[in-house]
């Protein structure tokens, strides 16, 4: 399993993050408070996984760099991807307030991690609650990407998912900068599209190639390029305002 940690990694001071517009920015106190929770970093190899299923961490994460996903198993292993997790969001909440196990965590591509102490979030809420509200908001935002993602799955058709799908993740990654152009870096299969939407394998490569065939996207080579924004979002009924800055641990 190719994952290492180091002591204190990129320091906080030094955190390209922070610089970007798509988050909030901190005080010096509020950044110092961070950086004294912050133990180090966490390295991830892409399909190592960063939050086993049916293992409690002791770690919570914010994702610094790369891509991964949320996901939860059945006993016959099929699998449901929940969620797609890119820079600045927060790893590991859930399993603080739930009865069981709740889910795993996989790295897409390589990812490095900030890491966080579970047993200090409770003192870290106490010594300073404005930046536990942020935390509480960034639970409550990815709390309404699941639901979005419920009613793609529940109500949309095969095409409206996967336009969709392909609609949010590249405004996300171009909201964090990671875009280049009209493409972006795009580690996921098939096979994670599939288990994202419900849908099976076959269905999912039907429909990516008929969406390609109408010139919406491009999909190849671990690039994914949207040819007609407008076009793939109506087709989605992806009509997002525009995002919000968004805290950051």
């Amino acid at each position: 399993m190719s994952v290492s940690h180091t002591a204190c990694g990129h320091p906080c001071s030094e955190c390209r993050l922070r610089s970007l517009p798509a988050f909030l920015a901190l005080s010096e106190p509020e950044r110092r408070a961070v950086a004294e929770w912050r133990t180090g970093s966490r390295r991830v190899a892409a399909g190592e996984r960063i939050i086993g299923e049916h293992v409690r961490s002791d770690q919570l994460y914010t994702l610094y760099s790369g891509w991964a996903f949320r996901f939860k198993t059945l006993g016959d292993g099929r699998r449901q991807i929940l969620n797609f997790l890119l820079p600045g969001d927060l790893l590991g909440l859930q399993d603080e307030f739930a009865d069981g196990r709740t889910h795993g965590v996989e790295a897409a591509s390589d990812v490095v991690l900030c890491t966080f102490p579970r047993d200090r979030l409770w003192d870290f809420f106490l010594q300073h609650p404005k930046l536990g509200y942020d935390i509480t908001w960034l639970a409550a935002r990815e709390e309404k990407m699941v639901d979005d993602n419920l009613v793609t799955t529940g109500r949309r058709t095969a095409a409206e998912r996967v336009a969709m799908l392909l609609m949010h993740l590249y405004r996300r990654a171009q909201h964090l900068g990671m875009t280049e152009g009209d493409k972006v870096e795009f580690p996921f299969q098939q096979q994670h599209i599939a288990d994202a939407l419900g849908l099976s394998l076959v269905h999912t490569n039907k429909t990516l190639r008929k969406l390609q065939r109408l010139g919406l996207h491009r999909l190849e080579g671990g690039w994914l390029e949207i040819l007609e924004p407008h076009a793939l979002a109506a087709l989605g009924d992806y009509f997002e305002r525009p995002m919000r800055p968004v805290p950051l641990l």
